[in-house]
């Protein structure tokens, strides 16, 4: 009689907005779960339901065979992955680490080299679909390294996303990324400044949302972000003070490339403002308050 396959441990760092649900979403799957947050306040409903808290990132990866950080910053990761204590001099042989945040290419390569360095396998793996879509299991996943670890751990990203594409090598997954951020960058002025026009015609945007929504102008931003702001709702689904982080990424690899990217240099002027003003951890659907009533 065969006997059952046991699932490997996983490891998860960084219990944010999005964090949080993944990691309760790989719990709910069965596997074996071990969490680390800087605040462990965050990581309580897991541990309620089961997971293991482990004091150290290396404490974590010693008990990992799989490692999935979403964190902050590409200093975050740095700090996190590098030095003695890091994720890559104490993972396993044969480890696979997932780095899920919207980080730097180059940081991603040097990551990728240091770990195959000591037998360790690295992807880059930055997600696209905000709290919607890591509640739900509805993620886009953009995948940067080896076809072969992806497939090994292609169970497990089934649970956070329904798209995941492998883009190239270390730092195609970040790179890919950054063309969305690009993308979204434009698409949330143009969502914000057509409900303000609807404002300004006394027109009601709910329902100017239900006539464009199924349209051309249809989309994630309009069709997610659009009833939010009708609504006044600039709670985060993602933070601006992450997306101004994403956009400067951007901007400096697209200015190493030696191209220019206009509405990108517009709209993370302007979302400095907002930040400015003290709303950097708002949702980026707040981008509306700049237009006034």
């Amino acid at each position: 009689m065969n006997q059952p396959v046991s699932k490997p441990a996983i490891g998860f760092i960084g219990l944010g907005i999005m964090g949080a649900s993944m990691a309760g979403r790989l719990a709910a799957a069965g596997y074996p779960l071990h969490v680390y947050n800087r605040t462990r306040a965050k990581a309580e409903p897991l541990i309620e339901a089961g997971a293991s808290w482990q004091a150290s990132p290396a404490a974590l990866a010693e008990a990992s065979d799989i490692v999935i950080t979403i964190v902050g910053t590409p200093a975050d990761v740095r700090a996190l992955y590098l030095g003695d204590d890091g994720l890559i001099m104490h993972a396993r042989r044969d480890a696979v680490l997932i780095d899920m945040t919207t980080s730097s290419p180059q940081l991603a390569e040097e990551l990728a080299a240091q770990a195959a360095a000591r037998g360790v396998h690295m992807l880059d793996a930055p997600v696209s679909g905000g709290d919607i879509g890591a509640r739900e299991g509805r993620l886009s996943i953009m995948v940067g390294g080896a076809a072969g670890v992806l497939t090994q751990v292609d169970p497990v990203l089934r649970c956070l996303g329904t798209n995941i594409v492998l883009q190239g090598g270390p730092g195609a997954g970040q790179h890919t990324k950054l063309c969305n951020q690009i993308v979204i960058a434009s698409t949330i002025l143009g969502v914000c400044e057509g409900l303000a026009y609807a404002q300004s015609a006394g027109l009601d945007a709910q329902t100017v949302l239900n006539a464009i929504g199924g349209g051309a102008a249809g989309g994630f931003q309009l069709n997610n972000m659009g009833p939010r702001i009708a609504k006044g709702d600039f709670a985060p689904g993602f933070f601006i003070e992450h997306f101004i982080k994403d956009m400067k990424i951007a901007h400096e690899e697209a200015a190493h490339m030696g191209r220019e990217l206009p509405g990108l240099q517009l709209v993370r002027g302007l979302y400095g403002k907002l930040a400015e003003e003290g709303h950097a951890r708002s949702g980026t659907q707040a981008l509306f308050k700049l237009y006034g009533n």
